[in-house]
């Protein structure tokens, strides 16, 4: 009996102690993948006014750098999607056009990186990928299923290369969601900042800019990230704008405050007051780094460098070509200087000059 007792109290105590082990545990919660059998169906090479049908805007895919148009058409049973794939330069330029397309109504897609959805379609970043997803229109499909087909045609995220590639997001204290531009030419920087004279930028130059709203009290201030390749040629784009937007000097509503740190300018526009742009201005954590590049070549025509590059690569030949001279000279010297100085030295020695020749008949 007393044997019987210990069994059951020992199973008792065993169970408790799993029972207190399961509740100490932290519950992971993994996302499941939607299992929807989308599947393709048809594929179309389209030009760049197929973009006018989603809301885009040739002259911005151009500016952007896209390549190809690809139309797409998917089935999940009765229900039909479209799908433009568009192939710009770089992750940068796909992750550009994300930016300048997204609009308030859309949210980021939890679970995948660099997609947004609203009511009418959604919008992914993959690599030099740019894609625009629709919701078949009257149909009823379920938010589990439309990112079902997202994840069939981008996948969850981006690959680790081109993270590297694409530029680091803005401060975001005070940031207002969605309001984030990645600028990569004139005319998107025209549509999205009107009031700013987007000629001074230097696009031609090799500027990049990200553009973002800030709060700043009751008004919106606009803040400018703009990076050159050079901290040279930030400097002249900088003394522009200096001279011709009145930089940091107190003009009321249209007063512009800015600085300049190595290759990055840093332009505040509505802000209402020095303090705040310069609050504004110091949430920018700039460092810089050194890195070997290619000499910016300036004002040089093509017909200059071509020039330049017939008279480096002939100058090359030139030093070659002396090389060899001047190493013939020194063998021969060294030769007979070894023939009068050391005349045992097999080096030396003339017999090693002539040709043996075996008279076999």
């Amino acid at each position: 009996m007393i044997r019987r007792l210990v069994v059951h109290f020992g199973l008792l105590f065993t169970l408790l102690a799993v029972l207190c082990l399961a509740r100490a545990q932290k519950h992971t919660v993994i996302p499941l993948i939607p299992a929807a059998n989308w599947h393709l169906v048809s594929t179309q090479p389209k030009d760049a006014e197929e973009v006018r049908q989603w809301g885009g805007d040739p002259a911005i895919e151009r500016e952007y750098g896209v390549k190809t148009v690809v139309h797409r058409t998917y089935h999940l049973g009765v229900q039909r999607a479209e799908v433009l794939v568009e192939e710009a330069l770089d992750p940068s330029s796909a992750y550009g056009l994300l930016t300048y397309y997204q609009t308030q109504a859309m949210e980021p897609v939890k679970n995948m990186e660099l997609t947004l959805m609203g009511p009418q379609g959604a919008l992914l970043a993959r690599g030099r990928f740019f894609i625009r997803a629709s919701r078949p229109p009257g149909a009823a499909l379920s938010d589990d299923n439309f990112t079902a087909l997202l994840i069939f045609v981008g996948g969850t995220g981006r690959l680790h290369a081109d993270m590297a590639r694409l530029p680091a997001a803005l401060p975001i204290r005070g940031l207002v969601p969605k309001s984030e531009r990645y600028l990569l030419g004139l005319e998107a920087a025209r549509r999205v900042l009107p009031d700013f004279r987007t000629e001074l930028i230097g696009f031609a130059q090799g500027a990049e800019v990200q553009v973002g709203e800030y709060a700043a009290g009751q008004a919106r201030a606009t803040v400018l990230a703009i990076t050159y390749p050079t901290p040279q040629i930030a400097r002249a784009r900088f003394g522009a704008m200096e001279s011709f937007l009145g930089i940091n000097q107190e003009r009321g509503a249209e007063s512009i405050y800015g600085r300049r740190s190595g290759s990055i300018v840093i332009l505040v526009l509505r802000s209402g007051s020095a303090t705040t742009a310069k609050r504004l201005m110091d949430q920018f954590q700039i460092t810089a780094s050194v890195s070997w590049n290619e000499p910016y070549p300036g004002a040089k025509s093509f017909t200059l460098q071509v020039m330049e590059l017939v008279l480096a690569n002939l100058l090359l030949s030139f030093f070659i070509a002396g090389f060899g001279v001047g190493g013939g000279i020194l063998v021969f010297l060294g030769r007979r200087a070894a023939t009068k100085w050391f005349p045992q030295w097999e080096w030396a020695n003339p017999e090693h000059e002539t040709i043996i020749r075996l008279n076999l008949s």
